[in-house]
């Protein structure tokens, strides 16, 4: 925990009760902090530009965004745009996802990504979500993504981290994706969405873990409602 993160102690007017849904104010003075700890907050997964954003994100699933950044730079250098890709050798493109797991399925998945977008989008990517998730291994995350840090369209990208947090905080009940992000979007101004959830994800890897959570050593500790946290 660096200087600016040191653990704030709780005075009455700050403390919130934990275990309970906060009040609006509460939620909105979390984020304030959370804004302030993580300023520089953004996309772990290394790209330029939307297409190398969208291969690195289909790839990061069931993965870790460091893994995926191990093996990006040498597959952009191979297939820097979707004609490449989609004119790939299968076994080329199996060897270079293979560390990642599941090489078959990823490299299957990569070769008809590039199709989709040469034969139905004139090889650009698309910038509407619900075109986004007619490619395979696109969902509703992977387009949020995307449009968020690529387009400008402020989104809500609901990962594990994420929700775990946004459900510790009291900002939603919701387990299911698409249901948090309707009730994180209640909490949040929308011109933020698309950082917040970088800035959220930064505390989750460095404070709040899933298994362990570092209460102890959190600098939201006074403004946290630690739902769930200890059941």
């Amino acid at each position: 925990m660096t200087s600016s993160q040191k653990k704030t102690e709780p005075t009455q007017s700050s403390k919130v009760k934990k275990g309970v849904e906060p009040a609006p104010s509460k939620k909105a003075e979390l984020f304030a902090e959370l804004q302030n700890l993580y300023p520089n907050a953004s996309c772990a997964l290394q790209h330029e530009g939307p297409f190398q954003l969208l291969v690195a994100t289909v790839l990061s699933a069931q993965t870790t965004d460091q893994r995926v950044n191990q093996i990006t730079p040498a597959l952009f250098e191979k297939y820097p745009d979707p004609e490449s890709l989609a004119a790939g050798d299968p076994e080329d493109l199996l060897a270079l996802v293979k560390p990642l797991g599941f090489g078959n399925r990823r490299s299957s998945q990569l070769k008809k990504l590039g199709d989709a977008l040469v034969h139905e989008y004139q090889g650009s990517v698309p910038e509407t979500s619900k075109a986004l998730e007619t490619l395979p291994g696109v969902g509703r995350k992977t387009a949020n993504v995307v449009l968020g840090n690529c387009f400008g369209q402020p989104a809500i990208t609901v990962d594990t981290h994420v929700g775990r947090l946004a459900r510790r905080w009291g900002w939603t009940k919701e387990t299911d994706p698409k249901k948090a992000e309707l009730d994180i979007q209640q909490v949040l101004p929308k011109e933020t969405w698309t950082k917040a959830c970088h800035q959220i994800i930064d505390h989750g890897r460095a404070i709040c873990h899933s298994r362990q959570p570092d209460c102890g050593n959190c600098p939201l500790w006074s403004l946290c409602p630690q739902i769930g946290v200890h059941e």
